[in-house]
């Protein structure tokens, strides 16, 4: 997460959150009430939504849901349907936040709005769950969130109010909650009662829970470590376009535009290009307000080098001493995302980064059940939406691959169903070759 200057605020850091969680379990309405109690949303939205015909609470009360569901087909059926982004921010700091859709029909979209995301707000109703029963898409989105790598998991059980602001309540679905952690192996969460719709325990605390000695969400948010792990990790430099001009003339520009993902990329840093296996020196770092001698992770940059070599889009740079590995066949774990069920028999598109090439499903190594959360031996059952599972992919061409778990930048692909140009599943290569 990178710090932003701002006039009002100074250097705040910037979190990038997702609400999920199974349909109405509140995430809209939680997100509505961050907003109206940060004072992020502005008179005439608050007159707009009072007015909305579609307005699903009584009498005065407002319906926070409104200022995230701005489709109609969404306000008309009660639903999230797309990935809604808002922004607001506190004194310590700034928040991007996405609300994702609780229905299973649109998990491609929660798998969206999470892989950008620094933390997952997993809600439960408790009204639902009062017996400790957890739903299944609860447990779905959980699973994607780990899957993800996201680093922080807080656990928002809401509608405690309906239960009467029972602790027995929320104590049977922690206890859920931590075995279904535990049996996916995340080694940590947050959780906490909540009302979104009354306020309570979301930005202040609340007098109805004395037995919680825990901070409210906003302020568990706010303190939750900024650590930037893209900086840290080894550089990587999609090419996403080749820049030449002059090139009759002898002093000719021939450079490489792109956003470093990952890493710190210097002038002087001797780098390959993958999958060819070129070598060349950084010969300068352009930008538009001049050149740089560093060049951090999310830093767009056009790349000169010390000498010509062939170079294409889709193409990455790395340090020649820390490089991907080059491969075409590896194992990935995938959500699929998408009504057509895998056909290994057919070919689809894989894009990696700023890569695009063709591969094939060469089997299903294994699948996850989500009622038990555990690797199952693939049967003869198709591959299906929203299935969950193991598989070898094998490419045409060649990729500059890293395991997602040690770099999301080359270690995250989507599959595209040629034909349709729908998303067919989301992957992360979990091993090469």
């Amino acid at each position: 997460m990178n710090a932003i200057s701002d006039p009002f605020l100074g250097e705040t850091s910037v979190l990038r959150l997702i609400t999920a969680g199974s349909v109405d379990d509140g995430k809209s309405t939680l997100i509505g009430r961050l907003l109206y109690d940060s004072k992020g949303v502005f008179a005439d939205q608050m007159a707009a939504i009072s007015r909305a015909k579609y307005r699903r609470v009584e009498g005065d009360a407002i319906d926070f849901s409104l200022l995230t569901d701005g489709l109609e087909a969404e306000r008309e059926q009660g639903i999230t349907i797309d990935v809604a982004y808002r922004y607001f921010a506190t004194p310590r700091r700034k928040f991007i936040v996405a609300d994702a859709p609780g229905h299973e029909q649109y998990t491609r979209n929660m798998v969206t709005g999470a892989s950008t995301s620094d933390v997952a707000i997993i809600l439960i109703d408790a009204a639902r769950a009062r017996d400790g029963v957890l739903l299944p898409q609860t447990r779905r989105h959980s699973t994607i969130a780990h899957l993800l790598g996201i680093r922080h998991i807080v656990v928002a059980v809401n509608k405690m109010d309906l239960v009467g602001w029972d602790r027995e309540v929320f104590e049977r679905i922690s206890a859920a909650y931590a075995d279904l952690a535990q049996r996916l192996g995340i080694a940590r969460f947050q959780i906490l009662p909540i009302s979104a719709l009354g306020g309570d325990n979301v930005v202040t605390a609340s007098a109805q829970t004395p037995w919680y000695e825990g901070a409210p969400l906003l302020e568990l948010l706010e303190a939750l470590p900024a650590l930037d792990d893209a900086a840290q990790a080894p550089m990587r430099f999609p090419v996403q376009l080749v820049a030449r001009h002059g090139g009759s003339r002898e002093d000719d520009f021939r450079g490489y535009a792109g956003q470093v993902a990952s890493g710190v990329l210097r002038r002087g840093d001797s780098i390959v290009v993958q999958p060819s296996g070129a070598t060349a020196v950084v010969a300068r770092l352009v930008t538009f307000d001049g050149d740089l001698e560093a060049a951090p992770a999310g830093t767009a940059v056009t790349v000169v080098l010390d000498r010509d070599v062939d170079v294409s889009r889709g193409d990455s740079f790395a340090h020649e001493a820390a490089p991907s590995t080059v491969a075409r066949r590896f194992e990935a774990e995938v959500c699929w995302l998408d009504s057509q069920a895998l056909n290994p028999q057919r070919k689809y598109l894989l894009k990696q980064g700023t890569r695009l090439t063709t591969a094939r499903v060469e089997g299903v190594l294994s699948r996850r059940d989500i009622q038990s959360l555990q690797e199952v031996q693939s049967e003869d059952a198709p591959f299906a939406m929203n299935d969950i599972g193991r598989i070898a992919i094998a490419t045409r061409e060649a990729l500059a691959l890293d395991a997602y778990d040690a770099q999301p930048a080359t270690g995250a692909f989507i599959l595209i169903d040629p034909a349709t140009h729908q998303t067919a599943a989301a992957g992360m290569v979990r091993s090469v070759g």
